[in-house]
Parts: structure tokens; C-alpha cells; sequence
């Protein structure tokens, strides 16, 4: 076995670096190689990138509720779906809001500092937690299987050097920080692992001293000396995070201190105090569980609260305490954090009081440079729902990576293609200097409009009726499932109206969707056939 393959293969087990901070684990990922260009770019732009994951699949509908669609909401999920009355309204927004613990979320908002983007996915969904979230970390397509993280393949080829050269004079810290969870496929470069940890905290200790024993002269000795000498390099960072925990410190007061209520707070608060203490690391990753809600989702006398609503109140507070720690640092402008979750949960509940595996969700980019509002349009809800309905995605979760990379990072056009797997994937206008690329389109993007599906419900010939004032769009079909099923148009159009026919007579019984899409604008219908 060559030693990288080696080292591959043992860091995939999840063996993890028994480092505690304020009694929370951490582990350090220092030779990723998209991260080496980011801890790079980060030195000359000062940037950090916090990433929160929401483990399990958290119900977009009870999070960013579109408020327009209330009533057949009520139809399909009435034992789940919050009160209208108690939906957070968003400033200079109708038809939609916030779950009615997510206040903290909410004021962010308002005060300008939260992009909201609709009803993110990928066009063949997985309902399975692993595949789905191997899919989310590779970023990779769902019947592809990438051995590489969407962060580990570029810059690999950038820094051949790897595992050699690092820690250096130029960045002696971290390049990306995790707290709380085994290393990602997000961080696996072609060749090499790119985030090492252990386990016994007594070999940890011989590793940092730098007392690792001797090796058998053999070929098994050679892999596992270089084991020892790529984990020794990666403990080297022990002492770097512990000085910066020393001399770092927290402002804020909202931070939340009860108990397991409080273990997001707790990770950001870390990550604010490293952050304060001078660590040059631009990416963190920190973690909350308790998406998966099959059963007792919601208080049955009360559906905003419970289950969900708990996580919801954690998600806000902890992501409002954490930004203002960053404004009393005075540090807000380099830091821009965004949560993912691996799925939705399906547009109608179950009969335990829950919800089940689903497809597109929204999710959420917070701080000072992105520009605030909702990206995309409200999901629609059929009129009648049935167990299999889900929510069709408007964006690729890849483009957000994309504008996290681009917009956020500098990554070039040619990087970033790299980076994305060889794919093409467009930015969103999430942060403030996308401003111009939006520009380009905003006026295009304006002016679409899906006029008319007929006959509808049918079974056989339907047509579609559409208008544009110019540009590239698409007009696509999805299933139930929210599996894209069908690109029916795609490409230039001059100013018109037009007119596509659609063969049901192949289609299973059931709801469809109709998308219409032009950059970021969506138009979306329903289409039953019988």
C-alpha cells in the first residue's frame, strides 16, 4: 500500500484528536488543499468562513414559512404547521416568515445582516441521511460517487507539497478548524487525506512532544512512520489553538448557558474566542443534531413548540449571539458564516406528529457583507398532497458553494471550476460584491412570467404557455419525489411569448412541477395528472 493511500484509509475510519476547549472536542484539518488557498487568501483578505450543519434534515417549511401558500399547507401538514398568527414577519417581505422561535434570525434579518435562499437541493435527490450527505460534501451528483471533498480537490494540485511544508512561518495556525464531529469527505484531497486526529490522549501527547517510538524497518513501518509524522505535524497546532483560547475573549452577553440547549452556542462561542484570539484560520465547521423529527416534531398543544421549534430557538440565539460577539470585537466585517442541512422534510406530515425525509430546504448566509433578502420564490403547494410530494430545488447547492468560494474567497472563474468537481455551477447574488453580476441580469430576470399549463389535470398532450423579455432560461419538469424529470427548454430566447407541449401519457398519477427559471427568478406551477 503507498503510504498516502495508507494515510487515506486510516484518517476515513474518523479517528479523532482528543482536544478539549471549554469541555468541547476539537480537531484541526491543516493540509486540506482548497483550504491551504483559502488560509492563504484569508491572510491577504482577513476572511473566515463559519459553516453550521444541521444533522438530520430540518424542515424547511416550519423554518421559512411561505405564508402565501398557508392554506394548503394546513391541508398537508395541520398537525406540524405552526400558527399563522405566530410567523415572524421579515421586514419589506409579504407572504413568507420565520418559525416563531427563530427571533434572533428574524432581527438579523431586519437589520440587514441574512440572505435566505429558497428551496436548495440537487436535481435527483437521496433520501438516505449517509448518501445524501456524502453527496452535500463531495458536491458531487447524486448518481456519481466523488472519493474527494468539494474542498480538498483543487488546491491539492496547487500544493504538492502536502504534507510536508505545514505549519509554516507564513501561516503557523490551523487552515480549518472542526468542532464536534469526525473528519468530512469535504476535506479528502485526491491523493491524501487532508484532516488527521487520533484518538488516546497519551499517544497525543508523544506525538506533540515528539516521542513517537521507534518503527519496524519494513514496508509497514515506512507507512506507519509517515502516519506518525503527518499526525505529529497536525498536533503541532495544539499549542497555536491553546494560545489562542488564552488570549481570546467573549463580549457578547446573549450567548445561551442552559445545558444541552446550549451546544451550538457553545461551538460559536469557541469559534468567537479563537477568533478574538488571533487564529489566522478562515474556515470553521460546527454542528447541531436532532433534524431527524419522524415522530413528535412539534408540542401536539401547541405547534410552535417542541421538538423542532427547541432547535429552531438554538439555531437563532446561538447565530445572533455569535454575530454580536463579532461586532464587539470589532471583527464582523471579516467573518460570514451559512448553515446547511443534507435534506428537507416532505411537504405533508406524518401521523406520528412529524415529517418525513424530504428534498429541498432553504438555508441561510449571515453577516455584513452579504446582501440581505430572500434569493427565489415560495415553493408552491399543491392544492391535494399526497405522501410522496416534495419540494422541487430552485438552486443547486453547488451554487452556493460556488459564491461562497468566489464572492467570499476570490477563488478565479478557473479555480473555481476546479474546486466544483470540473462543473460549471453560476453564482448567487449573496454577497455585496455580486452586486454587478446581478446587474447584468436583473432587468431580464424581471420581466418572465409562466402563463398558462392547459389542459390541467390531463393525462397526454399539456401545453405551456410562457413569456420573456430575452435571455437564457429553462423551463423543466419535476416529480413528486423533487426529482428533475425532464428539461423541456433550455437556452436564448428573444423578446415573446411562447408556446411548449408536454407528453404526460408516460407520467405516473400525480403532482408535478412546472419551473420556469431565468438567473435567480423562479416561476413554479403545479401540474396533476390524473
Amino acid at each position: 500500500m503507498k503510504r498516502r493511500s495508507f494515510v487515506k484509509s486510516a484518517a476515513a475510519a474518523g479517528t479523532l484528536m482528543p482536544f478539549t476547549l471549554s469541555g468541547m472536542g476539537l480537531k484541526t484539518y491543516e493540509d486540506s488543499p482548497l483550504l491551504k488557498v483559502l488560509g492563504r487568501r484569508a491572510g491577504a483578505t482577513d476572511k473566515v468562513l463559519v459553516i453550521i450543519q444541521l444533522n438530520g434534515g430540518n424542515d424547511g417549511l416550519n423554518t421559512l414559512i411561505p405564508t402565501d401558500q398557508y392554506s394548503n399547507l394546513s391541508k398537508a401538514r395541520s398537525n406540524v404547521l405552526i400558527q399563522e398568527s405566530k410567523v415572524l414577519s421579515l421586514s419589506g417581505k409579504t407572504g413568507v416568515g420565520l418559525h416563531s422561535k427563530l427571533t434572533g434570525l428574524r432581527d438579523m434579518y431586519n437589520a440587514g445582516l441574512v440572505s435566505a435562499v429558497q428551496c436548495v437541493g440537487y436535481p435527483q435527490p437521496n433520501f438516505s441521511h449517509f448518501r445524501s450527505t456524502d453527496i452535500w460534501m463531495s458536491g458531487s451528483n447524486s448518481d456519481e460517487v466523488f472519493m474527494t471533498g468539494w474542498m480538498g480537490r483543487y488546491l491539492d494540485m496547487a500544493y504538492p507539497e502536502f504534507p510536508d511544508k505545514y505549519p509554516n512561518a507564513a501561516m503557523p495556525d490551523p487552515l480549518a478548524i472542526q468542532i464536534g464531529q469526525v473528519v468530512g469527505l469535504q476535506y479528502m484531497g485526491p491523493t491524501v487525506t487532508m484532516g488527521m486526529a487520533i484518538t488516546d490522549p497519551s499517544t497525543f501527547y508523544e506525538l506533540v512532544d515528539g516521542t513517537t517510538g521507534q518503527t519496524p524497518s519494513t514496508p509497514y513501518g515506512d507507512e506507519l512512520a509517515f502516519l506518525r509524522l503527518v499526525t505529529q505535524q497536525t498536533n503541532q497546532y495544539a499549542d497555536v489553538i491553546k494560545a489562542a483560547a488564552s488570549k481570546g475573549k467573549n463580549y457578547s452577553t446573549k450567548y445561551t448557558t442552559s445545558g444541552r440547549n446550549s451546544s451550538l452556542s457553545d461551538q460559536l462561542k469557541i469559534v468567537a474566542k479563537l477568533i478574538n484570539g488571533g487564529l489566522k484560520t478562515p474556515v470553521y465547521m460546527v454542528s447541531l443534531g436532532g433534524f431527524d423529527t419522524h415522530s413528535q416534531q412539534v408540542d401536539t398543544s401547541d405547534t410552535s413548540n417542541g421538538a423542532h421549534a427547541n432547535l429552531m430557538q438554538q439555531l437563532g440565539d446561538a447565530i445572533a449571539a455569535f454575530q454580536d460577539d463579532l461586532k464587539l470585537m470589532g471583527v464582523q466585517d471579516k467573518v460570514a458564516g451559512m448553515t446547511f442541512s443534507e435534506f428537507g422534510r416532505r411537504v405533508m406530515s406524518n401521523a406520528s406528529d412529524g415529517t418525513d425525509h424530504g428534498a429541498a430546504a432553504p438555508l441561510f448566509v449571515f453577516g455584513t457583507s452579504v446582501q440581505p433578502g430572500i434569493i427565489g420564490s415560495n415553493p408552491t403547494i399543491p392544492t391535494t398532497v399526497t405522501v410522496n410530494d416534495n419540494l422541487p430545488m430552485q438552486f443547486d447547492f453547488r451554487q452556493v458553494y460556488a459564491s461562497v468560494l468566489q464572492d467570499w474567497f476570490g477563488l478565479t472563474d478557473t479555480e473555481l471550476k476546479v474546486a466544483m468537481g470540473n462543473k460549471d455551477f453560476n453564482t448567487l447574488p449573496i454577497f455585496k460584491n455580486n452586486k454587478a453580476k446581478i446587474e447584468d441580469y436583473v432587468d431580464l430576470v424581471s420581466r418572465i412570467s409562466l402563463n398558462a399549463i392547459y389542459p390541467n389535470p390531463h393525462r397526454g398532450r399539456v401545453s405551456v404557455d410562457y413569456f420573456t423579455e430575452s435571455g437564457n432560461l429553462q423551463l423543466c419538469i419535476f416529480d413528486a419525489r423533487g426529482t428533475l424529470i425532464d428539461t423541456v427548454v433550455s437556452g436564448w430566447h428573444s423578446h415573446g411569448s411562447y408556446t411548449v407541449h408536454i407528453d404526460t401519457s408516460q407520467y405516473g398519477p400525480g403532482n408535478y412541477f412546472v419551473q420556469l427559471s431565468q438567473g435567480e427568478k423562479r416561476f413554479t406551477e403545479v401540474l396533476l395528472v390524473p
